[in-house]
């Protein structure tokens, strides 16, 4: 979210409130200039991750997540690699 963005007089506000809801997926209802609507539905794709604002600042590529993770996997010990698979 933009920094210009200030939130903080939102009294009752809730991070998060349709995280849930936007994972199972969503629609938006598109409104023609010639009167006619048209709806289209979107979904997460399995596997799909979202990544918050912050992260997201040093990540600008799924490459680039990819290669961070990869690298973190590596410094894992072999045991609990092998435990986490199997779960």
């Amino acid at each position: 979210m933009k920094s210009e963005y200030d939130f903080s007089s939102m009294k009752g506000a809730v991070r998060g409130k349709y995280y849930k809801a936007y994972r199972a997926g969503h629609k938006v209802v598109i409104h023609q200039v010639d009167g006619t609507t048209s709806i289209q539905y979107f979904r997460l794709e399995e596997g799909a991750v979202m990544l918050e604002p912050d992260v997201r600042k040093y990540f600008s590529s799924s490459e680039s997540v990819n290669k961070a993770l990869r690298s973190l996997i590596a410094i894992i010990p072999s045991k609990k690699r092998t435990s986490a698979h199997t779960k």
